[in-house]
């Protein structure tokens, strides 16, 4: 059944005005919430956060942990949609059990973090940030690169955003290595990649990029072991979840000379604040190009992604059901 009352909640920055009128074109009221500067809502205490969410049926949320206590609090509210595609901040059994819905934004942002995932293989392999940096010191001498032209790449994880980048490496002809629990002889057949198990990956990879979920299974996924198998002029990019890499061992290969360099758009420290000084460590390494988990954050990655989380809050107000792919847990009878 249609939900009579349509308030949802924007707890995101940098949502575009076109989202905007197309959920008040179904009849919705939308509150952007106004949070301070340099503040997310990962950062609201829960108390915070129910009093933005009162009454609201609908929420758009970024990275605030969406727990059973926060659920049972919001009894009015029908659907939490993430604007992004993670979903470990999000409790689904209490989703499920409380008659919830949670949803991703799926397909809003592969586009996007593929596009980083390249623009870091490139910046590190031309060695962009060691250039500059001495540049500035008044050292114009030339550095020598690398390319990503004809190399060997190693996918971990083979979703909407690993075969986004398998589409952008074939046009730099590389060799594309592929680690993931399902296989799809087909897809490997028609775009010629070569499936293989984690180590042989690893060892084999100039350039090793991570697009897999973060689970008890999959945390440290890369650890001091994983590190050890890779070539001494590898690069690690992990533009997926702070929690896959160990970063504390990233950090003695990357000082040990193990692997030459990694492309970090996510850390630990996100989720743990203990790992703060090891991620300030890994960017002030020269062979280290960070980004503050800004992958999916293009203007046009933010609109799609935007759109795609309204679309599955007006979805279940409306009493249908979301996409299929969006759906990460659905509680509803």
């Amino acid at each position: 059944m249609p939900s009579a009352n349509r308030r949802v909640v924007v707890t995101q920055r940098f949502f575009d005005r076109e989202t905007i009128d197309y959920l008040e074109r179904t009849g919705c009221e939308v509150v952007v919430a106004d949070l301070p500067p340099g503040q997310a809502d990962g950062n609201l205490t829960q108390g915070e956060l129910e009093t933005i969410l009162a009454g609201a049926a609908g929420w758009i949320v970024g990275h605030a942990r969406v727990t059973r206590e926060l659920l049972t609090a919001l009894p009015e509210l029908l659907v939490v949609s993430r604007r992004g595609v993670g979903y470990e901040r999000v409790d689904l059994d209490a989703v499920r059990d409380l008659g919830r819905v949670a949803c991703i934004a799926a397909g809003g942002n592969d586009a996007s973090v593929a596009d980083h995932a390249i623009a870091m293989m490139l910046a590190l392999g031309r060695r962009f940030r060691e250039s500059q940096d001495n540049m500035l010191a008044g050292d114009w001498s030339i550095l020598m690169g690398s390319d990503l032209f004809r190399k060997t790449v190693g996918i971990i994880g083979l979703g909407r955003i690993g075969r986004s980048l398998v589409q952008r490496l074939q046009g730099f002809e590389a060799e594309i290595l592929v680690a993931a629990p399902d296989r799809d002889p087909d897809y490997a057949a028609a775009k010629r990649i070569t499936y293989v198990d984690l180590p042989e990956l690893l060892s084999r990879s100039d350039y090793v990029s991570l697009h897999a979920p973060l689970t008890p299974q999959t945390r440290f996924l890369i650890n001091a072991e994983a590190l050890a198998l890779m070539k001494p002029t590898a690069v690690l990019i992990n533009a997926a979840r702070g929690g896959l890499v160990d970063d504390q061992a990233l950090l003695d290969a990357l000082r040990a000379g193990t692997i030459a360099g990694a492309g970090l758009d996510t850390f630990v420290s996100e989720s743990d604040p203990g790992y703060r000084p090891v991620s300030e460590a890994l960017l002030a390494l020269p062979n280290v190009v960070g980004t503050p988990h800004a992958a999916a954050s293009s203007r046009e990655g933010l609109d799609r992604t935007n759109r795609v989380a309204a679309m599955s809050v007006v979805a279940v107000l409306d009493g249908r059901s979301p996409p299929a792919a969006c759906v990460v847990a659905d509680g509803r009878a």
